[in-house]
């Protein structure tokens, strides 16, 4: 779906928390860049093969990856894009390079290992799923990023440092465009911005804190990894759900 100019939201079909759905990852192009944020889950590389097609932009002209987070819905076919195009550079917060590279267990992994003597045997066939999916998908970062940095890519595009789903979670902002990708800090439910519930987030106090920081921007158009596009009246309701409206 086009969201502005060189900027597609890619639809691309998944199995999300046991039910058929459908994640948002984005793409930003220029004359001169190809600019994908987020890599979806594993084994899915022909669906951003189509994804890519369908928005006009030829799949062998990606150059960056920007990573969101650690998560394997969004690093689960990263491996699989470096392997076909090995000249992409990926990019992360730098608290997310370790988990991505499989220096450190992966946030996810390590709270249900905690408490796997106490899961059920579906919880541990999920402990065992999500464990084998991150250890076949662990890939390299090229470069990491810091909140605040300003990215040269398509025009511009500012790291926002938004810590709690993750450790090193970022929320992006295409300057031009006016457009937030918003990872998983916030996602829609029924028409609705909201944000990302609490029981996802490493700490939650932390997510609550970081969504403060999108008030300062003025921001038009929301994509959400989990929901898709949202613009309506969109700085209004940031500000309701910090509590400042």
């Amino acid at each position: 779906m086009k969201v502005d100019k060189g900027i597609e939201m890619l639809e691309i079909s998944a199995n999300v928390m046991g039910k058929p759905g459908i994640i948002y990852p984005t793409l930003i192009w220029s004359n001169d860049e190809v600019v994908l944020i987020d890599a979806g889950f594993p084994d899915q590389i022909a669906l951003f093969r189509d994804a890519f097609k369908k928005a006009g932009v030829p799949f062998n002209k990606l150059k960056i990856i920007i990573l969101t987070h650690q998560d394997i819905d969004h690093i689960g076919s990263l491996l699989s894009i470096q392997t076909e195009l090995p000249n992409v550079k990926v990019l992360a917060h730098e608290e997310e390079k370790a988990y991505i590279q499989g220096d450190k267990s992966p946030i996810k992994v390590a709270q249900l290992e905690a408490r796997l003597n106490s899961l059920s045997p579906e919880g541990k066939a999920i402990y065992e799923k999500l464990k084998a999916g991150f250890q076949n998908c662990k890939a390299k970062i090229d470069k990491t990023l810091m909140g605040q940095e300003e990215l040269p890519y398509c025009g511009g595009i500012t790291v926002i440092y938004t810590p709690g789903h993750t450790p090193g979670h970022i929320c992006l902002y295409h300057k031009q465009s006016k457009t937030l990708i918003s990872g998983d800090l916030l996602s829609i439910e029924e028409g609705r911005l909201i944000k990302t519930p609490s029981f996802v987030d490493f700490d939650n106090d932390l997510a609550k804190n970081s969504l403060k920081k999108l008030i300062q921007y003025d921001i038009e158009k929301v994509i959400c990894y989990h929901g898709g596009l949202f613009k309506d009246k969109t700085n209004t309701r940031i500000a309701e759900l910090t509590g400042n409206k």
